[in-house]
C-alpha cells in the first residue's frame, strides 16, 4: 500500500510503532520494520548511552528503516539528539516539545522528522519548522496525552498543514485504521498492541493485563498536575485518583508514581505500577506477533476501504 508516508519513510506499510518507554528498545522495534512498519525505539528519560546501545542493537536486527523517539523533556535530549544524527537514524519522532533546534542538524544527517502533535495550532508549527510530517495523537492514547479525540483531531489537522498526518491514539485493527485514512490520515500510528505483541520485552503480567482489559479500564490521572496520563485502573491509579480528588499536592502524587512504568514493565508488579495503556487495550484479545498483527491490520483495513470506494 503506498502512501505518502510510505513514500517518504521508505517503508512496505503505512503503520508506526509508539515510542514507549520502557518499552520500545532494539528487539521491538527490529520485528516491526522486518514486518513492514516503521518500528520505534523510545527513548524516554534514558540516558543517551542507552539510547546508542540500542540503535546498534537494532541495526544488527534489521536492515529496514527504524526510528527513534525522543521526549524533548529529557535531561540528556541534546546528546540523544546528537545520537540519532551520528548513526544516520533514518526518521525521528518527538514529543513533549518542540525539536526546531536540532532540525538543521537531523536534516543534515537526512533525517525524517515527525514530532507528535495533540492540537492544530502544534501541527501548524511543526509544519513551519520544517517537519516532515506529524503525528496527530488523540486522548485514546496511552501515556502522556492531550485532550481532543483522534476522530476530531485528525481531519482538522489534515485541512490545517501541506506534509503527511500520521492518525494516533485509539487504533488497535484495520478498522481504526480504515477509519483514519478515510479522515485523511497517510498512515497510523499503534502503541498499545505492539505492546501485547511476542517480540515485545515486557513482563508476561502486563501483557496479560491489556488483553483481558475491557472498554472501561483505562484512568487518567495527573490532570489536576496539568500532566495527565493514561493507564490501565489498579491499585496506583486508584490511589492517585483518590488524593487528587482529596487536593494533594504535585510531590506527594509524584512520590506514589516514581519509577512506576520500570516497575510494571520490568518486574510486572501491575497492581502497584504504572501500567500505560491506551483506550484501545479493549480491542487486543490475543498475543500475537508483530508481523501476524500487522498482517491482519493491513488486511482488514484494505478490504474495508476497497469497499469504502467502490
Amino acid at each position: 500500500m503506498k502512501t505518502a508516508l510510505t513514500e517518504i519513510l521508505e517503508i512496505e506499510y503505512p503503520i508506526i510503532q509508539g515510542g514507549m518507554a520502557w518499552v520500545a528498545e532494539a528487539n521491538l522495534a527490529a520485528a516491526v520494520s522486518n514486518a513492514g512498519g516503521l518500528g520505534i525505539i523510545g527513548a524516554g528519560g534514558a540516558d543517551a548511552k542507552w539510547v546508542e546501545d540500542q540503535i546498534i542493537k537494532a541495526k544488527t536486527l534489521t536492515d529496514k528503516p527504524f526510528g527513534v523517539n525522543i521526549m524533548l523533556m529529557n535531561p540528556q535530549a541534546d546528546e540523544i539528539a546528537k545520537v540519532v544524527a551520528k548513526h544516520n537514524v533514518k526518521v525521528v519522532t518527538t514529543g513533549a516539545g518542540n525539536p526546531g533546534k536540532y532540525m538543521e542538524m537531523w536534516k543534515n544527517a537526512g533525517i525524517k522528522v515527525m514530532p507528535v502533535v495533540a492540537s492544530v495550532a502544534m501541527a501548524r508549527m511543526m509544519e513551519r519548522c520544517g517537519a516532515d510530517a506529524v503525528i496527530a495523537e488523540g486522548t485514546e492514547a496511552g501515556g502522556h496525552i492531550g485532550e481532543i479525540t483522534t476522530m476530531v483531531l485528525v481531519p482538522q489537522v489534515v485541512d490545517a498543514v501541506n506534509i503527511p498526518v500520521v492518525a494516533a491514539g485509539g487504533i488497535a485493527d484495520g478498522r481504526g485504521f480504515a477509519a483514519a485514512f478515510m479522515l485523511g490520515a497517510s498512515g497510523v500510528q499503534m502503541g498499545t498492541s505492539f505492546v501485547a505483541t511476542k517480540e515485545s520485552t515486557v513482563h508476561d503480567n502486563y501483557k496479560a493485563k491489556i488483553v483481558k482489559a475491557k472498554d472501561i479500564d483505562t484512568k487518567v490521572t495527573g490532570r489536576s498536575t496539568g500532566h495527565p496520563v493514561r493507564n490501565l485502573r489498579n491499585k496506583q491509579t486508584n490511589t492517585y485518583l483518590k488524593l487528587e480528588a482529596e487536593g494533594a499536592g504535585l510531590e506527594q502524587l509524584e512520590k506514589l508514581t516514581l519509577g512506576g512504568l520500570r516497575k510494571a514493565v520490568v518486574d510486572g508488579d501491575v497492581d502497584n505500577g504504572s501500567v500505560m495503556a491506551g483506550q484501545s487495550a479493549g480491542l487486543v484479545k490475543e498475543i500475537c506477533s508483530c508481523k501476524d498483527l500487522i498482517t491482519k491490520v493491513m488486511t482488514q483495513g484494505e478490504q474495508l476501504l476497497s469497499k469504502g470506494f467502490d
